[in-house]
C-alpha cells in the first residue's frame, strides 16, 4: 500500500509539473512586449493586396463607420511612429537668409529647429510681383542619393520655382541624411528616421503657417517616391493640409523600401491592418491626385488603389472634393516633366494659383524655362558666413522626440 501511494503521488507530480511550467512560460511571454509587425517593401503580393483591400472595405459601410476606422488608423500611425502624444511644439527659431531674385520668384536659404538642437534645412521659394497672402506648398523629396540628390535635384528645383512663379510660397526641405543634413554629417540610416521625418513635416507646416505672407487655409503637399510617402503620411495625420499630390508611391502591395517609410509598426498591429492606399484615403474629403506609372509598384493604381479610395470619397457625398489619377503606363519611377505637368493644373485649381504667364493657353503646357538651377553650394543654409548654432546636435545623436 505504501509503495502504491508513493507511485501515485509521483505520477501526480509528473502530471502537474509540466502544466505549471507551461503556465509560467505563458506568464513570461505575456510579460514580454509584443514584437512589432513590420510591413516592409513588397510585404505581400499584388493578389494578396486586393484581398486585403476587400477585408478592409468590409469593416465599414457608411461615413460614421469610416470616420471611426480612419481615426483608428491615424492613431496607429502616430503610436507606431512614436509620436503619440505629439511632442511639444518648441520654438522654431527660423533662420532665413541669402535671398536670390529670379524671373518671377525668389529663393532663400531656410532652416527651422524642429526639436531643440535638431535642424531641418531647406530652400524657401516665394513669388515676386504677386499680391498675398499666398498659398503654401511643402515639397518633401525622395531617395535620390549623392551630393546632388534630394532637394538639390533639378526636378525638385523646377517644381518649386514653377509653383512659386504661380503664386505659392514653397518650402523644399531635407530628409535626414540628405542635402545639407548629409553635408553636415547626418546619416539616413539614423534609427529615428521615420519619427524625425514625420515630425519634421509637421513642423515644416508650422513654419509655412508662421510666415505672414502665407494663407493658412490653402496648404498643399507634393512629393515623389519617399517624398510621396511623406506626402500621404502628413496629410493623413494633419488636416491642415488641404491638397495632396503623392507621386509614384501609393500602392496596396508595396509599403516603402526604406526604414524611414516602413521600419516602424504603422501599417499593422494585432488589432488593425492597413496599407498605403488606405492611408492615402485618409485625405478624404480633401482634393487628392495620385500620379502613377507602369514601371513601378503604382502600375495597378487605376484598377486597384484608385477604386478603393474613390469608394471612401463617395461616403462623403456632396462634401467630397476631387480624387483623381494621372497614370503614365509607359513611364518609370520619378518626378519627371510629364508628372509635374499633371500636378501643376491640380494645384492651380485647388489652391487658387495664378497660371498666367506660366501656362500656354493653346497647349496647356506649363513653362519651366525660367527656373535657374542652383548648385548645392548656393543652396546651403549654414556656411562660414552663417555658422551652425553651437547648441546644434552632433550628427547621429538621438533626438528627444518621444517620451521613451
Amino acid at each position: 500500500m505504501k509503495i502504491h501511494a508513493i507511485l501515485l503521488a509521483a505520477l501526480t507530480l509528473l502530471l502537474i509539473a509540466p502544466r505549471a511550467s507551461a503556465a509560467d512560460a505563458d506568464k513570461k511571454e505575456a510579460a514580454q512586449p509584443a514584437k512589432p509587425i513590420l510591413c516592409r517593401g513588397h510585404y505581400h503580393t499584388e493578389e494578396e493586396a486586393v484581398k486585403q483591400l476587400a477585408r478592409m472595405a468590409a469593416t465599414y459601410s457608411n461615413l460614421k463607420e469610416w470616420k471611426a476606422r480612419a481615426a483608428t488608423i491615424r492613431k496607429q500611425i502616430l503610436v507606431g511612429a512614436k509620436l503619440d502624444p505629439l511632442p511639444e511644439r518648441t520654438p522654431l527659431k527660423p533662420v532665413i537668409h541669402s535671398k536670390r531674385k529670379y524671373d518671377g520668384y525668389s529663393v532663400e536659404a531656410a532652416a527651422i529647429e524642429a526639436r531643440p538642437g535638431f535642424y531641418v534645412y531647406g530652400s524657401l521659394y516665394r513669388p515676386l510681383g504677386k499680391k498675398g497672402p499666398h498659398p503654401g506648398v511643402l515639397c518633401p523629396h525622395g531617395h535620390a542619393r549623392g551630393p546632388e540628390g534630394g532637394r538639390y535635384r533639378a526636378d525638385q528645383q523646377h517644381r518649386c520655382a514653377t509653383l512659386a512663379r504661380m503664386g505659392a510660397v514653397v518650402f523644399s526641405y531635407d530628409m535626414i541624411g540628405f542635402g545639407d543634413s548629409l553635408f553636415l554629417g547626418w546619416d539616413h540610416g539614423h534609427s529615428q528616421a521615420l519619427t524625425l521625418q514625420t515630425w519634421s513635416s509637421i513642423r515644416a507646416l508650422d513654419f509655412l503657417q508662421s510666415l505672414p505672407d502665407v494663407d493658412d487655409d490653402r496648404i498643399g503637399v507634393t512629393g515623389c517616391s519617399g517624398g510621396g510617402t511623406q506626402t500621404f503620411l502628413l496629410t493623413a495625420i494633419d488636416d491642415r493640409v488641404k491638397v495632396a499630390v503623392p507621386v509614384v508611391m501609393v500602392s496596396a502591395h508595396f509599403f516603402g523600401g526604406c526604414h524611414c517609410e516602413s521600419g516602424m509598426p504603422i501599417h499593422k498591429t494585432a488589432k488593425l491592418e492597413t496599407n498605403n492606399a488606405e492611408i492615402a484615403a485618409l485625405t478624404a474629403p480633401r482634393p487628392l491626385l495620385l500620379v502613377s506609372v507602369g514601371g513601378d509598384w503604382t502600375k495597378n493604381t487605376p484598377k486597384v488603389e484608385l477604386p478603393y479610395i474613390e469608394n471612401v470619397y463617395r461616403l462623403y457625398g456632396d462634401d467630397a472634393n476631387e480624387v483623381a489619377n494621372s497614370h503614365f503606363p509607359k513611364e518609370g519611377h520619378g518626378y519627371q516633366l510629364s508628372k509635374r505637368q499633371a500636378m501643376y493644373p491640380f494645384m492651380v485649381k485647388h489652391l487658387g494659383l495664378d497660371a498666367k504667364g506660366v501656362r500656354d493657353a493653346k497647349t496647356g503646357v506649363f513653362d519651366e524655362s525660367k527656373t535657374v538651377l542652383e548648385t548645392p553650394q548656393k543652396m546651403r543654409v549654414f556656411d562660414k558666413k552663417h555658422p551652425l548654432p553651437k547648441h546644434a546636435l552632433k550628427p547621429g545623436e538621438r533626438v528627444g522626440v518621444s517620451e521613451e
